[in-house]
């Protein structure tokens, strides 16, 4: 009887023992060197898939605010082009200077009508002009601010450059101002780069030059990224030879030719951010290089420069040169 207890006792602690053996082989974890080449090998695939997510992000936000510019681009200064092209409609006199009256291009409060004493910072002004000081994003140069004027004598109806009504065959001249200013709720911040935009403000003067609608106000906006706007006008000096000159040096020459062209050249911003270095910062604009302000964080945006020369259809002169006719010679 105790021989069986003690043989008994025995197997059980055999099968006691596998079993323990067993459960220890099935519930064994992995070793410290399996574990340190996982967390290297999961290290790895993370930054792969980091470097893949950001590279996708910086592609995205480029070609979103690559996008941005150009519809603002294609959009916003066709229309701007449109209006402008139509400056002087309804005037019988085509020859455009600071005196002429009713002028397509207001540069003087005469351009206006006899009556007319508006302050001549609302009108056609340039960096250099008196009393002159467009906002701007680039160092050392200001922008320019352009006031066009036409009337709506054809028989459809036109809209200004704020969407107002200009019904067919009206008597008032429609006046536009386009400037660069802060965008809305938005306050100076000292001498770096600011959020602008580029409005107009549209009204209406009789035919005396009476403001029938002012033109005075913060506008409507154009484009709503804006770093620098700036003009010439176009005066042919002779019969081969257009120039483009600054407002403030036409209006400084003795004899002024009429103005039948304008030039724009502009810095467009996007309004996403990049995720990427800054990106170009210096640009040439109607033949100038200018050069963005110092700002850490806005300097990261897309910027491009562009430049559209706009042949003013009711300031076109024609040039009659004489010839003598070429006789055939007698045989």
């Amino acid at each position: 009887m105790g021989h069986n207890n003690t043989l008994s006792f025995q197997i059980n602690r055999y099968s006691n023992t596998n079993y323990q053996s067993n459960y220890a082989k099935n519930v064994g974890g992995f070793t410290l060197i399996e574990l340190m080449i996982s967390l290297v090998l999961g290290l790895l695939i993370s930054a792969a898939v980091i470097q893949v997510y950001i590279v996708n992000t910086r592609t995205v936000t480029i070609q979103q605010s690559a996008s941005e510019v150009q519809d603002s681009t294609i959009f916003a200064l066709q229309s701007l082009e449109d209006h402008i092209r139509i400056a002087n409609l309804g005037n019988p006199i085509t020859s455009i200077s600071d005196t002429t009256n009713h002028g397509g291009i207001v540069l003087t409060s005469t351009n206006l009508g006899s009556s007319n004493t508006t302050e001549a910072k609302y009108l056609t002004n340039s960096a250099g002009s008196k009393g002159w000081a467009g906002l701007s994003n680039i160092t050392g140069v200001n922008s320019d601010q352009l006031t066009i004027q036409y009337k709506n004598i054809t028989p459809n109806t036109l809209y200004d450059c704020e969407g107002g009504e200009i019904i067919a065959g009206s008597a008032d001249w429609v006046v536009e101002r386009y400037f660069v200013r802060l965008a809305t709720g938005v306050s100076a911040s000292g001498s770096g780069v600011q959020d602008l935009v580029l409005a107009c403000a549209a009204g209406r003067v009789n035919s005396d030059g009476t403001v029938v609608s002012k033109f005075d106000g913060v506008g409507s906006v154009i484009v709503p990224g804006i770093d620098q706007f700036k003009i010439l006008l176009g005066i042919k000096l002779d019969i081969n030879k257009l120039t483009y000159i600054a407002p403030s040096t036409y209006l400084g020459l003795t004899e002024k030719p009429p103005i039948n062209t304008v030039k724009l050249g502009v810095i467009i911003r996007s309004s996403t951010p990049l995720i990427t270095d800054n990106d170009q910062t210096s640009f040439t604009v109607l033949g100038t290089t200018q050069d963005l302000k110092a700002d850490t964080a806005r300097r990261k945006y897309y910027r491009r420069s562009y430049e559209s020369t706009i042949l003013l259809r009711n300031a076109r002169l024609m040039d009659v040169v004489a010839t003598a006719p070429t006789l055939a010679k007698t045989p």
